[in-house]
């Protein structure tokens, strides 16, 4: 049996977006609903707690330190602690009833950003690119909840799920193009898919929101591996630690009655496999 271990206790509406800071060596993480970032030193077991002034999908490293965010009104940056660097917007562009959600660096340094309505509403969300120039592309603008995206370890191909859809959906990357060709992975019927982690196999491994496991997939989309765990509503993973084994997991509590003890709390499964290295944003 797999050992599911409470890396870090906590009660978060709405864990999500774990990122491994290697230059840090820490864990960053988000709880959307409280406005909070997170951050864990495993080694040390040493966290911070940022508080945001809006709702926040993700926090990502950038390549010239601080953090990326992608808040409910647009993306932003807010500076290294202790630098005195004021908090500024790179995109801003709020929707009334629509927020952010989940977010990835490509290889090329470039913030891939989700949007979706508080009511979930059917093309109501979209995924967006910012380029390290600040320039914003809209990709997709028909999706409802935006969520998990990846890449393949050699970037040719771009991993992303739109949850209420119940797939897996793959891209082709072509230099200098946008991802084209969507395919669908994988289709789950057990849960929602949410937030997903690539690993250094070219596997995929997805959180099921209300699936209470994260599952693994090679990359012609064949079920190879399941972690069950004890919580419903597993948010997103990623790997973590100096060597990018421990598979770090956060999760909700919003929406249930009577959720589990760890509801809310950031997971980790030691030993669990072998990650990729995660690019800073590059603007």
């Amino acid at each position: 049996m797999t050992a599911v271990e409470v890396a870090v206790a906590a009660h978060a509406a709405l864990g999500e977006g774990p990122t491994w800071d290697a230059r840090a060596g820490r864990l960053i993480w988000v709880d959307i609903l409280g406005s909070r970032i997170h951050t864990y030193d495993p080694a040390s077991g040493r966290r911070t707690v940022l508080t945001t002034e809006q709702h926040v999908g993700a926090a990502k490293p950038r390549a010239g330190g601080g953090l990326v965010v992608n808040l409910r009104d647009g993306v932003g940056l807010y500076g290294p602690p202790g630098s005195g660097e004021p908090f500024r917007w790179l995109h801003r562009d709020p929707v009334p009833g629509r927020r952010a959600n989940d977010a990835a660096v490509a290889p090329d340094g470039s913030l891939w950003f989700g949007t979706m309505r508080y009511d979930e509403a059917p093309r109501g969300g979209s995924l967006s690119r910012l380029a390290s120039d600040g320039t914003v592309r809209t990709v997709l603008d028909d999706v409802a909840v935006s969520n998990g995206t990846g890449w393949s370890p050699d970037g040719r191909l771009m991993y992303y799920i739109d949850s209420p859809t119940r797939r897996i959906d793959v891209f082709d990357v072509a230099e200098d193009r946008l991802p084209a060709g969507r395919r669908p992975l994988a289709t789950i019927d057990d849960g929602f898919p949410d937030g997903l982690t690539v690993d250094a196999d070219g596997c995929v491994w997805v959180a099921l929101w209300d699936g209470g496991a994260v599952r693994r997939y090679t990359p012609d989309g064949v079920l190879d591996r399941v972690i069950e765990l004890p919580v419903r509503r597993p948010t997103a993973c990623a790997f973590g630690g100096p060597e990018l084994t421990d598979l770090y997991i956060t999760t909700a509590r919003t929406g249930l009655d009577a959720p589990h003890p760890m509801s809310g709390s950031l997971l980790v499964v030691p030993g669990a496999g072998k990650g990729l290295p995660q690019p800073e944003f590059a603007g």
